[in-house]
């Protein structure tokens, strides 16, 4: 480490901290750090309890697309919650972070088979100053239609903002959750539906199918099952996962999260707010295309309320119109165009309250209306009596009526229905109606053979319309819930379903198993009749878990319905590899993948047998956890052992997985680690630090004994009274200032302490020795002050010894009212009743045997500035007031002191400044107006702001000018000069002109025209011309002239620029 970086060198930093995680036991923890510096910092990982050397457990990586550092501690142990540092180290210096890992046990009930667990984490909270996490968590599962409300309700007005950082977070989880989920879609929030359950539900297809999905409400894993009477329940229908709440109450509130493994995939808000209604929707009864209007009162506001119909909710916009009441007391519904589909029962729900109301449609309509030509054609679906009426229409002009009021077309001549050839009559089972000119032919529940060309006839005219009927595939509701009940059954049984439906012949029956399309064979029997079609597999095997799905077809319409098929068998063995995590002098322990397949329900155990090699007896050890590891704690030293690993579940008992030879331990002691190293040292504490030994003694290191001998002694004294160190560093505080120490360190194993190190080098107990160094980066260099306030300078430093610390000022010593008071650590400059005598220059000088550091403050005491004397009117000349005033009494005391113009005239009658940062006592106001009254007046102004004015004691009242003949040729007041300008500063030229009427000004550059030369700035102000070049290089050499004319003739003047090359 340096004192001074070289140019473009930096120290280790951290841009991104890792951050303490909570993770559930067996799992994933991940902690990720991004560093900065130059030259790139080197990263390493250290925990306070244990070593980290074992790669199997913990492994670090660096990611280069994210610029990331990443520890990843492999299948969690409880003994692995401790604390973790992160070093960023280069030759300039080191950056620490410590986090903390909180490991959460699993603990199994065998009752129901659940998983009872603790919380999983805390969720984010926020630090002040921040944004909500909580916020972001939940835009990333919103659509962006609803990025509004959802911000404006944790207080964000302007979201704008926040999309960038949103996008970079969406694509990492994204990234993440693409490692678990090979799509994930059709994300609806939480809400509670007309059932009275609350609901939320996606598409998502996994990876890996054994994956476990858990859900979260603030922080707690929530246990769930498929029965829909349970309180939390997941219903799976294909790729779509339903979560339900059933009877929603205020406790069930909360930030509900759905999680893959450790991987994040929805995030949702329930929020139960209190709330009743005031007013209720009511019924409502309307004839059809007329709009229909439900509305309700509530006793707190709220931003919305959900409307639905039966189970599916309704948004704003097309059919519906939702509005809301200023006060959001008042919610409205509109259904627009009312037709005979829209009625029925209608919700409004807020939060878990909730008020409900039927619609009802008058009047019959007709279906699908096609208008061709001088024709008409009616598609109509064939349906049961008193479902569906048919009403035909015609006019005596044979012509379609423009305007489908109500899908009614109006003839205005009596006439008579016929049916092809044959005349219709009331006794054929039709209607015939006629209301005024209007005549209607009604047919009610049409049939098959209703299909036919209808005519109507009037006097020799005829008009006709086509009447199809259609008759798709139908399912009845109670049997279609029926069979998208899963079926589930053993290995070797037999599975069923049987469907019936309703529809026009013929009709096109496939069964299909996983998108296989099913034929008839051994194990698979299809029974098809007229209304009902029957699956039968049997002697189903554990491969046969999958989707069932039918499809029903005719020349109207398909039809589909899908069920799902669940085959129970015992599970396979455990997997493969066997890793033995410890093998110690009394006891081994060993881990194991869980089954690959766990035969459709949970594994709730595994059975454990275990021999002694040499030996043919198999010793049961009895059931364990579902958790795939297991320590043997009754093995003797030297000892080697097989095991045998059987998984169990509700159905059996699966074969068996054998281990190697596991060998037990001997006793042996580790060897010495490397002589400790000091670290730092300081008066009350010595950091140290070693290395672990090269030879364990074939177990664990479980931590080490530090030891300390203070120089002219013999007694080595025992520093950890209270138990082994788990780390390889340690601060010992057990130090007295000034005395010398020296260190061993002995480590310990399973077996015992082995031999202590070398010990260190002798250390002194005292501060290192530090230059002076002054702490805040922003400290003022001037301070303004007014007189009789008091002046307090604070400044604070680093410096090791202590320094001697100064002040002077202005180079000379303080005067005995300044008071100085100073510590180790900083000093302050007071004076408690400050004058003008006071203002100076302050210096600081800390200085130690190591170096010295000064700093400057320049401090000015002032008061409120005095008023200037009486303004006075010097002269008055047609255009101009020069004014003249007596100066401020403060302006010899006040080198800062200067003075501020400002006017009125009758016209505007608003004080306006004139001039501005004035320091003598005269000023000529230009641009004065004939026929106007003008007051003035001067301020006296300085740091501490402005003074009262003083006001011109008169008032200056041009008189209307007659208008005179001043016309004369343009000419130069004052011609260009010879200018010598430095390469690459600035050039100024100018010269004043005058002429009557005002001349037209150009100017050359080696006779081409600048004043479209943009490269130039060109002014004309009251005649004064000025051509700037902002920086002047060697093109710029050359002769300028300025050309001025007006009608009575014109003048010319030039000059020669020379460009003097770099020094």
């Amino acid at each position: 480490f340096v004192e001074h970086l070289p140019a473009g060198k930096s120290t280790p930093d951290f841009a991104r901290k890792p951050m303490t995680t909570t993770v559930q036991e067996g799992k994933k923890a991940f902690f990720k750090a991004m560093v900065s510096g130059e030259p790139p910092p080197t990263v390493t990982w250290v925990r306070n309890k244990g070593e980290m050397d074992d790669q199997e457990k913990y492994s670090t990586r660096y990611d280069e697309r994210a610029r990331e550092h990443v520890l990843e501690i492999v299948n969690v142990k409880p003994e692995q919650a401790d604390n973790y540092k992160c070093f960023a180290t280069n030759e300039y210096g080191q950056a620490a972070c410590a986090v903390t890992l909180n490991v959460v046990e699993v603990h199994l009930e065998f009752k129901n088979y659940q998983t009872v667990v603790t919380k999983k984490k805390q969720l984010p909270q926020q630090k002040e100053g921040e944004i909500d996490p909580k916020l972001l968590e939940l835009l990333l599962s919103a659509p962006k239609k609803d990025y509004e409300r959802i911000c404006l309700e944790f207080g964000v007005t302007d979201f704008r903002w926040l999309l960038k950082e949103l996008k970079q977070i969406k694509k990492e989880r994204e990234d993440e959750q693409s490692k678990v989920v090979e799509n994930l879609d059709n994300i609806k929030q939480i809400e509670v539906k007309s059932s009275g359950r609350a609901e939320f539900s996606f598409d998502m297809k996994l990876r890996d199918p054994n994956s476990e999905v858990n859900l979260y409400k603030d922080g707690t894993l929530i246990p769930y099952d498929d029965d829909k009477n349970s309180k939390h329940s997941l219903q799976k229908t294909g790729i779509n996962y339903l979560f339900s709440i059933k009877d929603p109450q205020r406790e069930d509130a909360g930030f509900y999260q759905v999680d893959v493994e450790e991987t994040n995939v929805l995030t949702t808000d329930f929020q139960v707010p209190d709330v009743e209604f005031v007013a209720k929707i009511k019924d409502s009864k309307v004839t059809e295309n007329e709009d229909a209007i439900f509305q309700c009162v509530l006793s707190t506001p709220l931003n919305k309320i959900t409307w639905s119909k039966e189970d599916a909710s309704l948004e704003h916009g097309g059919k519906y119109e939702i509005t809301i009441s200023e006060d959001k007391l008042t919610h409205t519904l509109r259904i627009k165009d009312c037709q005979m589909a829209d009625k029925g029962a209608y919700y409004a729900l807020a939060g878990i309250t909730s008020s409900s109301a039927s619609l009802t449609i008058q009047v019959f309509r007709s279906e699908n209306v096609k208008i061709v030509s001088n024709q008409f054609s009616y598609d109509v679906k064939e349906s049961r009596p008193g479902k569906s009426k048919k009403e035909l229409y015609s006019t005596a002009t044979m012509k379609p009526f423009n305007h489908l009021h109500k899908n009614v077309l109006r003839f205005f001549k009596f006439l008579v229905c016929f049916f092809l050839s044959d005349k219709l009559t009331e006794e054929d089972g039709v209607k015939i109606i006629k209301d005024g000119a209007c005549h209607i032919l009604m047919i009610e529940c049409c049939k098959k053979d209703d299909t036919a060309v209808y005519r109507f006839e009037a006097e020799g005219r005829k008009s006709e319309a086509t009447l199809n009927i259609q008759d798709p595939p139908r399912l009845d509701p109670d049997a279609l819930g029926e069979f998208t009940n899963p079926v589930i059954v053993r290995v070797g049984d037999n599975a069923e379903w049987k469907l019936p439906f309703s529809g026009g012949a013929p009709m096109n029956i496939q069964w299909y198993k996983n998108d296989n399309e099913l034929l008839p064979a051994v194990n698979v029997k299809i029974d098809t009749s007229d209304t009902e079609s029957q699956l039968r597999l049997t002697k189903c095997q554990r491969k046969d878990t999958g989707e069932v799905k039918i499809k029903i077809k005719n020349e109207f319409g398909v039809i589909e319905a899908v069920s799902r098929l669940i085959v129970l068998d015992k599970p396979t063995p455990p997997q493969d590899p066997v890793e033995i995590t410890e093998s110690a002098v009394t006891s081994v322990e060993f881990k194991w993948k869980p089954p690959k397949d766990s035969g459709g329900c949970p594994v709730t155990n595994y059975i454990i047998e275990r021999q002694q090699v040499g030996r043919n007896k198999w010793t049961n050890l009895g059931e364990i956890p579902c958790i795939p590891s297991y320590k043997d704690t009754d093995v003797d030293p030297g000892r080697r052992y097989c095991y045998r690993i059987r998984a169990k579940n509700a159905e059996g008992i699966s074969d068996y997985l054998q281990t190697g030879d596991i060998p037990a331990g001997v006793l042996r002691y580790p060897g010495s680690p490397t002589a400790p190293k000091v670290v730092s040292a300081f008066k009350d504490c010595i950091n140290l630090s070693w290395c672990p030994p090269c030879d364990t003694g074939g177990t664990k290191i479980i931590g080490y004994n530090l030891e300390k001998n203070k120089t002219g002694t013999n007694y080595w004294s025992l520093v950890n009274q209270n138990g082994p160190i788990t780390d390889t560093k340690y601060a010992v505080k057990d130090v007295f200032e000034g005395a010398e120490y020296r260190f061993r360190v002995s480590a310990i194993n399973l077996s015992g302490a082995g031999e202590p190190s070398i010990p260190c080098e002798a250390v002194i107990a005292r501060n290192p020795k530090m230059r002076p160094k002054f702490k805040d980066r922003n400290m003022k260099t001037l301070m303004v002050v007014k007189s009789g306030n008091t002046i307090r300078v604070n400044i604070n430093f680093e410096a090791s010894p202590m320094p001697d610390i100064s002040w002077v000022k202005d180079g000379i010593p303080l005067l005995k009212h300044v008071t100085i008071t100073s510590s180790d650590r900083g000093s302050q400059l007071l004076i408690p009743t400050s004058e003008r005598s006071d203002s100076g220059i302050y210096m600081i000088t800390v200085k130690n045997i190591v170096g010295q550091e000064s700093f400057s403050v320049e401090i000015r005491v002032t008061d409120d500035p005095k008023p200037p004397g009486p303004v006075e009117l010097d002269e008055n000349i047609p255009g101009t007031v020069t004014l003249c005033w007596a100066p401020s009494p403060d302006e010899k005391r006040d080198d800062r002191l200067h003075y501020l113009v400002s006017k009125r005239d009758s016209f505007k009658r608003t004080w306006r400044t004139a001039a501005d940062n004035l320091f003598n006592n005269k000023f000529t106001v230009v641009n004065i107006m004939p026929g106007r009254e003008y007051y003035f007046r001067v301020f006296a102004k300085n740091d501490m702001g402005l003074s009262p004015p003083s006001e011109s004691p008169f008032k200056v009242d041009m008189p209307q000018m007659k208008a005179l003949d001043f016309e004369s040729p343009p000419s130069f007041i004052i011609p260009l000069k010879r200018r010598t300008a430095p390469e690459g500063y600035e050039c100024y030229m100018s010269c004043a002109v005058k002429g009557d009427p005002a001349p037209r000004v150009t100017w050359y550059y080696n006779n081409i025209s600048l004043n479209t030369n943009t490269n130039y700035h060109i002014t004309n102000v009251c005649g004064v011309c000025s051509l700037l070049i902002l920086r002047v290089g060697p093109k710029d050499h050359g002769e300028y002239r300025v050309i001025i004319e007006n009608k009575l003739g014109n003048a010319e003047s030039s000059m020669t620029l020379n460009v003097r090359g770099k020094l």
